[in-house]
């Protein structure tokens, strides 16, 4: 399945350069001490008109990236005025592509998302669902371009347990095997220096280029379980956590150079186009 088009906007040619973008966005909800956990807990289940406010201002610094993963998101439900916030922040920061996955589905009054907001169009998008011993848990997987110059995209938000996190972790692991340029982002729930986070590393084949970027929680930001990690063949240009303290976390950025195989063709989806339409993929 395709993410649908929301906003046409002219490309370049194919690129190798890529400006990345992960946030936790907590369904909008703006937090700014340990007290707003309790005082703003209704704003977790109950719409409230500053929620947009929250939105906009994320829209404000988002549309400087190519890739944008946002864990938190809600897709349309009671809490968030029954407005799609990952479709919401594609039309305000301009994203001509964006997808959203359902994670954990509580009706009209919650439904908590992965969303991605995209420069590119992918020529694939797969839905995973991870384990766990609560269901809710999942990752985003988008390919862009095809064959081994392929780039796998994954936006993922690992459970709070560790025993939970280390079966997911498992299974993405297994998911990016035989992959040769996978950048993964997300709220891993974990630090760097976490048994399981290095444990993964290992058997996927994945780094992180930098360590103890903290961003959690925004206001005195003490803990790093904010992660993007990338294929060894993947040229890090910079890696920084932004000063952008609106939710309860910070967000995190970084900038890639793709290896000269790896180029993600915006010009794939006119050469696709006839193909997925005659499909049904558009």
């Amino acid at each position: 399945m395709l993410p649908r088009q929301i906003h046409a906007v002219p490309q370049a040619g194919p690129t190798r350069r890529l400006r990345l973008l992960s946030y936790n966005i907590q369904a909008g909800i703006a937090s700014s001490k340990y007290h707003h956990y309790v005082t703003h807990s209704w704003k977790h289940f109950l719409p409230y008109p500053e929620r947009l406010d929250t939105l906009d201002r994320i829209a404000e610094f988002a549309n400087e990236f190519d890739f944008v993963g946002l864990q938190e998101s809600d897709g349309g439900s009671l809490r968030s005025g029954f407005i799609n916030q990952t479709e919401y922040l594609a039309l305000r920061s301009r994203f001509p592509y964006w997808y959203d996955q359902t994670n954990r589905n509580l009706g009209r009054f919650a439904q908590h998302t992965l969303g991605l907001l995209s420069r590119h169009r992918p020529s694939e998008v797969t839905e995973m669902r991870l384990p766990g011993m609560i269901p809710g848990r999942g990752a985003l997987c988008t390919r862009f371009g095809i064959g081994n110059g392929s780039l796998l995209l994954l936006i993922v938000h690992l459970a709070l347990g560790r025993r939970a996190r280390l079966r997911q972790f498992a299974s993405i692991a297994e998911f990016v095997q035989g992959h040769r340029q996978v950048i993964l982002m997300g709220d891993l729930n974990c630090r760097s220096e976490s048994e399981e986070l290095q444990w993964f590393l290992r058997r996927s084949g994945l780094a992180e280029p930098t360590h103890g970027l903290h961003t959690f929680p925004s206001w005195r930001p003490r803990r790093n379980i904010d992660h993007i990690l990338v294929s060894p063949s993947i040229a890090v240009d910079s890696v920084r956590v932004l000063n952008h303290a609106i939710t309860d976390h910070l967000p995190v950025a970084m900038d890639v150079t793709l290896p000269a195989d790896a180029m993600v063709a915006a010009d794939y989806a006119e050469q696709q186009a006839p193909r997925l339409a005659a499909a049904g993929g558009l």
